[in-house]
């Protein structure tokens, strides 16, 4: 048996990047998996790429600013699927590369804690009542290791992953005893178009950011779908309230 066998999985931002991976891991190991992705066309190419690798998905188109269509994506699940297994809240943005904090405008940090600690919120909000209701699940929500150190440049991006780890933190006392454990996935430097448009900000090329990883290079989509694949498995059972570094080191100096 496959290690999602029997399970529905949830994936926002599932268009492209580390939630397109991830969807695609999870329908590789047996699950039925359902997109929430605001670009309808990326959405709808992640469910295509998984059908024609022979397994089982459905899109729904989901702004995570909206609670409204957040609500409806969990309720596509449970009306196609018939329930809400494993979640992983992945959708966000790193928001505009300024100099300083005080360079940011108050449009750009709205922007990004809506998206990225709001929808993370919201996604719980709504995940989490069906999961109970069939006596348990897991969630992961992706923040970074800039949730656990500073960056300069993307301070509003760094505070709101700071938030999604206080989130998930709270929310796995509040529930964890209810059946659901919920974690976090923390990236480093990914090969992902995020990574580029920062760079780009930053007048700087992924290459330059290897020497940040001992490991030697930055690392790769599928690497953090694995780590986000076993925190919702059977496998981590005991696992719940953490934050998992994928970071090839960076934070180990």
């Amino acid at each position: 048996m496959k290690e999602f066998d029997g399970k529905v999985a949830l994936v926002t931002g599932g268009g492209s990047g580390i939630g397109r991976a991830t969807a695609l891991a999870f329908a590789r190991e047996g699950a039925q998996v359902v997109i929430g992705n605001r670009n309808v066309q990326r959405g709808e190419e992640t469910v295509s790429m998984i059908r024609d690798a022979g397994g089982t998905a459905s899109f729904q188109r989901t702004d995570v600013l909206n609670a409204a269509e957040i609500e409806a994506l969990v309720n596509h699940a449970i009306a196609e699927y018939g329930r809400l297994d494993v979640a992983f809240n992945n959708a966000g943005t790193e928001g505009d590369t300024k100099p300083t904090l005080v360079d940011q405008t108050e449009a750009n940090f709205d922007a990004v804690m809506g998206i990225n600690v709001k929808g993370v919120w919201l996604s719980m909000k709504y995940e989490i009542p069906r999961m109970l209701e069939q006596g348990g699940g897991a969630i992961v929500n992706c923040a970074s290791v800039a949730g656990i150190i500073g960056f300069p440049g993307i301070g509003i991006y760094v505070a709101s992953k700071h938030a999604v780890i206080g989130l998930t933190k709270t929310a796995a006392l509040e529930y964890s005893a209810q059946g659901i454990r919920i974690n976090a996935v923390n990236p480093a430097v990914i090969d992902t178009e995020m990574v580029d448009r920062l760079t780009d900000g930053m007048n700087m090329k992924k290459d330059d950011l290897t020497a940040f990883h001992p490991i030697g290079r930055i690392g790769r989509v599928e690497e953090v779908a694995e780590a986000v694949l076993w925190l919702c498995s059977d496998k981590s059972s005991f696992v719940t309230g953490h934050s998992l570094l994928v970071d090839g080191g960076f934070t180990a100096r």
